[in-house]
């Protein structure tokens, strides 16, 4: 009896085992088709919040409550939990967007700013913030629109006229609005200037850089105190004459009497690497006040200025530490990958690209076609001849139609190299016709 009892229970728990050991494989198949729990979305978002990615972290929480709406059984505590972690991480990619966007504008990169700028503001819920960059909007909007680019009236003025000028309001609002973008101490300064450099400088910014300089340099007569910002318009307009000897004496003595005017540095410095003067923009960046040290514009100027001297290495190094102590940059990251493509450290640099655009799509962002173009080309260079190479090419094409034929070209080659022979002739055919326009 006690044999038979035996018997019966280690059959029984065998029964158990294989039943348990069924039901965790089931479990596991399902899984499989079920994917990841909310809790497990919401613990992936911890983590890559921690690790400041909140773009991704927003995508994770964004799951993990798409999947709770599902479930039969509501909880509504990691609801709430899930909704203002969704807010947090918006509110952080909103700062973190407009951050990245006054460096842009700080730079120059004023389309890219204005892109983050929209971005910050579609995931922004503080009014504040929301108001500040509506603003900043405004006026980069205003700054490339149609009325700056087409619409601004010619000025027929010859060398006998007086330095007297009269503007229309559509011209004030020009002024203002193109001045809307700088600090607000050159903002003034710029308003109070006068007739004659409002008319320069709005010249200067529908690219008639002579009369531009003419205007500039009564401007400058009227306004002969040291340090003149007009000194760097008129800079501007030289430059873009060809006049470098004279651009560069201007934009030195500017230096020297206004050491914050950072853009007067990144002129300089391209001066100094046209006349292969690197020790002198070396130095030059060596000057910069404490306060803008520490600027992503003085990064990539001394980066640049690395670059141009053929140290491609130090560079390389340069832009690793700035990324090592303060986390992603764009304008860095490419900065980065054009180096490696110099040290001809392609998969390196490619591998940026990509970092970038899955940066960008993380967050929704538009994709600057350069980038896409840089990682399509080294993919294809390399022999990468799939879907989404062909489908960035296709991409490429319609952003950039000027350079459609050769984009229709490569997509050609990748369906020929995979014996598509019918999509490869037609779109041969597409390029040869673009190309023979």
């Amino acid at each position: 009896m006690e044999i038979g009892s035996s018997f019966f229970a280690s059959n029984w728990l065998v029964n158990i085992d294989a039943a348990s050991s069924a039901e965790r494989n089931a479990m596991a198949f399902l899984k499989i088709f079920l994917g990841k729990t909310p809790r497990e979305h919401e613990h992936k978002g911890d983590e890559l919040f921690a690790d400041e990615l909140w773009g991704k972290a927003k995508i994770e929480y964004e799951k993990a409550l798409e999947k709770l709406e599902k479930t039969p059984e509501p909880d509504d505590e990691l609801e709430t939990r899930l909704r203002k972690k969704i807010l947090h991480a918006k509110a952080a990619l909103a700062s973190n967007h407009k951050k990245n966007a006054d460096d842009m504008l700080e730079a120059g990169f004023y389309d890219d700013a204005r892109e983050l700028y929209y971005l910050a503001l579609e995931l922004s819920e503080d009014p504040d913030l929301k108001g500040r960059l509506e603003e900043k909007l405004k006026q980069l909007d205003f700054r490339f629109s149609k009325v700056i680019e087409k619409k601004l009236p010619d000025f027929p003025y010859t060398k006998e006229e007086t330095a007297e000028t009269t503007h229309s309001a559509e011209d004030d609002e020009s002024f203002s609005a193109l001045c809307g973008t700088l600090p607000a101490d050159v903002q003034k300064a710029y308003h109070d200037y006068g007739d004659n450099f409002k008319t320069g400088f709005l010249a200067l910014n529908r690219g008639d850089f002579a009369q531009a300089a003419e205007f500039l340099t009564r401007a400058m007569e009227e306004n002969p105190s040291s340090g003149s910002y007009i000194q760097l318009e008129l800079a501007t307009a030289y430059l873009n004459m060809e006049k470098h000897t004279e651009a560069q004496q201007l934009l030195e003595a500017l230096v020297n009497d206004q050491p914050r005017a950072l853009p007067a540095y990144q002129l300089l410095c391209e001066i100094y690497w046209e006349n292969k003067a690197f020790d002198r923009a070396e130095a030059l960046l060596s000057s910069v006040p404490d306060e803008l040290k520490e600027s992503v514009a003085v990064y990539l100027l001394k980066g640049e200025t690395l670059f141009q001297t053929g140290n491609f290495r130090a560079a390389k190094e340069f832009y690793r530490n700035f990324l090592k102590s303060y986390g992603f940059n764009e304008l860095i990251v490419r900065a980065l990958a054009n180096t490696h493509e110099a040290l001809k450290e392609l998969a390196n640099a490619r591998n940026l690209y990509r970092e970038i655009m899955d940066q960008c799509r993380s967050c929704h962002a538009r994709i600057d076609p350069f980038i896409k173009q840089r990682y399509a080309d080294l993919c294809f260079d390399s022999g990468m001849l799939n879907t989404d190479v062909l489908e960035l090419y296709l991409s490429l094409a319609q952003e950039l139609p000027d350079s459609a034929a050769d984009f229709y070209e490569k997509v050609s080659r990748i369906y020929a190299a995979r014996e598509n022979d019918y999509e490869a002739r037609r779109f041969r055919a597409i390029a040869e016709k673009l190309s023979s326009k």
